[in-house]
């Protein structure tokens, strides 16, 4: 797993929700080898400015989704839901 943020802090509580995204997604996905989560914080914007794109590494394929928005935790879930939308209709 590689999570990078660019000139921010993640919370412990972001930290869990990343975990447990990624548990729920390894349970349902079980070829799931590689997860790469980016989070970016734009300065000088008043809406949107924080962004998620999450990478996953499925056997011989790769599944990505993004989001931008004001709150991290509801990116989260947006782009959990994306992703885990994208997998099922590639089953």
């Amino acid at each position: 797993m590689d999570i990078r943020a660019m000139d921010i802090s993640i919370s412990d509580n972001l930290q869990h929700r990343l975990r447990k995204m990624i548990v729920r997604l390894r349970r349902r996905f079980c070829d799931l080898t590689w997860v790469d989560i980016h989070f970016k914080k734009k300065s000088g914007y008043s809406t949107d400015n924080r962004t998620i794109s999450v990478r996953l590494g499925i056997t011989d394929n790769e599944v990505i989704a993004a989001d931008s928005g004001d709150n991290w935790i509801a990116l989260l879930k947006c782009v959990e839901e994306k992703l885990s939308r994208q997998l099922k209709t590639e089953r």
